[in-house]
């Protein structure tokens, strides 16, 4: 069977943006915006506040990790003490390379890791669509580990610096992702592969596209009658089933339409139609332009 994380994170080509660790001591807050790009952190000591735009206030305490594929704008402070109204404070960097706030002289409250990173994929609003908006892992030592391997790469001059970067991101997403496994996550595909009748379909969508799949077969997969699958898909993964189906056949068309080792053909058998003509059809209804001219475009670029 497929594994859907691994594909997907590979497909978006993750890249690190920068990552350090910040020492705080005494009150603080600290604003960003205009963002947009994945930000994670890793609590490594002390009790902190993170505040997104249209999530709940976030109380993290050291051991916690959080992940958001995609934010423009955070608030992380303090939580005791709690900051002055309207204070905003400024980390300043320390000739060892961390990030202070507060009096460099006293040992540090709240010790933290935190990283932004990007995405090179051409898809990647599609591809995160797919993914939670948010994870929260509490306890995990794990993910404490590899933001600190990744924080030292980011910072060496080693060979194959770039590729070590890059496949630690990787894992740091992946790694995250599957920790925050859990039904109770929001609507989404983290969701969908915790679920024990929805996992399979899922899975079963990703090994085979090519597959003439029907809600019915997926029904199947799923041990359900076909009404019953409908809902609990629509409502664990937040997308109907065959719209999932599509967006996933759509983000492997583009892909391979963009390495130019694939004939219009070649693509349409392997994403499961049964001509070109129909797959034509399909993709320019999906991305509003047809294949030929989509790689006709890409060329140009």
């Amino acid at each position: 069977m497929s594994d859907p994380y691994s594909e997907i994170i590979s497909l978006l080509k993750p890249c690190a943006s920068y990552s350090k660790l910040v020492h705080a001591f005494g009150p603080f807050r600290v604003r960003r915006e205009g963002l947009n790009e994945a930000f994670y952190c890793s609590l490594l000591k002390g009790r902190a506040c993170l505040e997104v735009e249209g999530k709940e206030m976030l109380e993290l305490e050291a051991g916690d990790f959080v992940l958001i594929p995609v934010v423009n704008s955070f608030t992380f402070s303090s939580l005791n003490p709690d900051p002055p109204k309207g204070m905003l404070s400024q980390p300043v960097e320390g000739e060892d390379g961390v990030f202070r706030l507060g009096s460099p002289e006293w040992e540090a409250e709240v010790q933290q890791l935190v990283g932004h990173c990007t995405f090179e994929s051409p898809d990647t609003e599609l591809l995160v669509s797919l993914l939670p908006d948010l994870v929260v892992v509490r306890g995990e030592g794990r993910l404490a580990a590899l933001s600190g391997l990744l924080r030292d790469e980011t910072r060496s001059d080693r060979p194959a610096r770039d590729v070590v970067v890059e496949h630690l991101l990787q894992v740091l997403l992946i790694e995250a992702f599957r920790s925050a496994a859990a039904p109770g996550a929001s609507a989404g595909l983290l969701r969908g592969l915790a679920d024990p009748r929805i996992a399979p379909t899922l899975r079963a969508m990703h090994a085979a596209p090519d597959h003439s799949w029907t809600v019915v077969r997926l029904a199947s997969e799923a041990g359900l009658s076909r009404s019953a699958f409908f809902s609990r898909f629509n409502r664990i993964v937040g997308i109907a089933p065959m719209a999932y189906l599509m967006n996933w056949r759509m983000t492997l068309a583009k892909h391979m339409l963009r390495s130019g080792q694939h004939s219009i053909t070649e693509i349409s058998d392997k994403i499961g139609y049964g001509s070109s003509s129909a797959f034509s059809t399909a993709f320019a209804r999906f991305v509003g332009t047809p294949p030929a001219r989509y790689t006709q475009t890409l060329a140009a670029e």
